[in-house]
């Protein structure tokens, strides 16, 4: 699935996306941030670099950089 036209490009969103992606699987918080580009339409990635750029986040940071601290509930 990929990040509809409609969405603004705000960090929380690219944050949820990422924490989709890893949740179903589909990227590992290993991976570069770049490794996203390959689920958001080539034409709005410039929008999606641009907000990363003015959260400093750099594209080969970490996907688990960019998601942050998770809090698990025990069991």
């Amino acid at each position: 699935m990929m990040i509809s036209t409609s969405l603004c490009y705000n960090i929380n969103v690219i944050k949820a996306e990422a924490r989709r992606l890893v949740h179903n699987g589909i990227v590992s918080r290993q991976q570069p941030i770049y490794t996203l580009c390959q689920y958001i339409p080539a034409r709005e990635w410039e929008f999606v670099e641009l907000e990363l750029e003015r959260n400093e986040f750099l594209l080969r940071d970490r996907i688990g950089d960019l998601m942050g601290r998770e809090e698990w509930e025990d069991d």
